[in-house]
């Protein structure tokens, strides 16, 4: 596999040199040519900051489907929350580039960064964007799982959705300890490909905690506990995730305290949602 490489087309705009030609016939040339650019569709949805849009386009050179996300002057507070968490000043678009990129190299798949670019003021950013590959051959785990799910328990169905089951624990397992933490791990951001692999979206909020790693690594594992849907996972599939996730074949007391804080965390966020009208996965 060649080392991916980036070419500067203009100031603080970076992109993939194979995408170069492709981004030049659609006009992409500069930082303000991407926030006018609106030959695309609008991915918006009701609970998106005002200050983020996403769109989804195609390119011909070479043909593919990109995702492009932009940041127009996020919040003083939402910029320094992020320089606090990274350690360093970055941008909302490069932040999601980085963790990207340090998971690719540690073997945990997430979609490839084509391009992004920034627009600084005095302190801040003024905006900022990345733009993304579309995961060739795969869906989000909210939105299909393999067909060993569908139809009747065979023994042969059985075995196999044993089998993913034991893949998806070593898949989050592998991201953890890489010392990254999700803080949205949801079935929605959890990508399965045809060739079976998985891959992790959405990036925007990992980040690597330097206190309480283990309080995001329960609200992770509380995220894909929730978002598992109860017509497909039972209680003993839940406990096989957790046992292949900890490379264990029995519970220890540790582990049983960590699994009632996850269940804990998961009634409470049932509660939550079904306040305000929000369909509960895990109960479905």
């Amino acid at each position: 596999m060649t080392e991916q490489r980036f070419i500067k087309i203009s100031k603080s705009f970076f992109v993939d040199a194979d995408f170069v030609q492709g981004f030049k016939k659609l006009g992409l040339i500069s930082i303000e040519s991407v926030f006018s650019f609106n030959a695309a569709k609008n991915l918006t949805k009701n609970n998106l900051a005002r200050f983020r849009s996403r769109l989804q386009f195609e390119t011909n050179s070479p043909r593919t489907m990109l995702f492009l996300k932009r940041y127009d002057r996020p919040p003083a507070l939402v910029q320094l929350k992020n320089w606090l968490v990274h350690h360093s000043r970055r941008s909302c678009g490069y932040v999601e580039s980085v963790s990207a990129s340090q998971l690719t190299a540690a073997g945990v798949c997430t979609p490839k960064t084509i391009a992004y670019g920034v627009q600084w003021g005095a302190l801040f950013e003024k905006r900022s964007f990345i733009i993304t590959e579309k995961i060739p051959e795969a869906e989000a785990l909210e939105r299909k799982l393999p067909d060993c799910f569908n139809g009747r328990a065979t023994t042969e169905n059985l075995k196999r959705r044993r089998h993913f089951i034991a893949q998806l624990a070593g898949f989050i397992k592998k991201f953890h300890e890489t010392n990254y933490r999700h803080r949205d791990l949801y079935f929605s951001h959890i990508f399965h490909s045809d060739n079976n692999k998985f891959y992790l979206i959405d990036l925007a909020r990992a980040f690597k905690p330097l206190i309480l790693r283990r309080r995001f690594q329960l609200k992770d594992i509380a995220q894909v506990y929730y978002s598992a849907p109860g017509r497909y996972f039972s209680n003993t599939d839940r406990l096989r995730f957790y046992l292949g996730y900890t490379s264990q074949r029995k519970l220890t007391s540790n582990d049983k305290v960590f699994i009632r804080k996850v269940i804990n965390k998961v009634k409470r966020m049932e509660r939550h949602n079904i306040k305000h009208g929000i369909e509960v996965p895990f109960t479905s």
